[in-house]
């Protein structure tokens, strides 16, 4: 499949409406617990979706389109979540999610991207020279890196009540 923005957006979306669904409500022993020493639950998740929503996606997009190589991206904090979400309920951080994607999308509307917008480059602290188009397309499956990810940390829980049918359930072999 060819990247196409609108088909990009029907997923970026949908992301904070589906962890509310899958989230809100649950017992907390569901929303953080985690794999084990250096592992995320889902709550860690969703402050990990929270801070790229403001620092990362959106503002690298902006950087590309408006000063392209010359002005090379910040590192992205990948565990700045875990001292950006102390002391919040899951469901503000929900919340919160959901108005910062909202916000993002509205302004990724407005960048009225072409064709020829998407080709135009970055750099990248570790990769180098990126495009629009391959941030673009990596926002997309970073949303479905970590609803997979949340999905599988969700599943473990049950790992050793499943028996036998652990041979089937290929979300626990990881």
């Amino acid at each position: 499949m060819e990247y196409n923005l609108e088909q990009a957006k029907q997923i970026l979306e949908r992301t904070p409406e589906l962890l509310k669904l899958q989230l809100s409500g649950l017992s907390s022993s569901w929303i953080i617990k985690n794999e084990g020493e250096n592992t995320w639950s889902p709550y860690d998740v969703v402050g990990h979706f929270i801070h790229g929503e403001k620092t990362d996606w959106m503002q690298r997009a902006e950087i590309i389109i408006n000063q392209g190589t010359s002005q090379p991206f910040k590192p992205f904090d990948r565990f700045a979540q875990f001292e950006e979400s102390k002391r919040k309920s899951l469901d503000e951080l929900l919340n919160e999610f959901e108005n910062l994607r909202k916000s993002n999308l509205k302004k990724l509307e407005q960048l009225n991207i072409t064709e020829e917008t998407l080709k135009l480059k970055g750099i990248h602290p570790d990769f180098g020279e990126v495009t629009l188009k391959q941030l673009l397309s990596t926002w997309v499956v970073h949303d479905f890196n970590h609803l997979a990810q949340i999905n599988r940390v969700m599943a473990k829980q049950y790992q050793k009540q499943v028996g036998p049918w652990i041979a089937y359930l290929s979300i626990l072999k990881k």
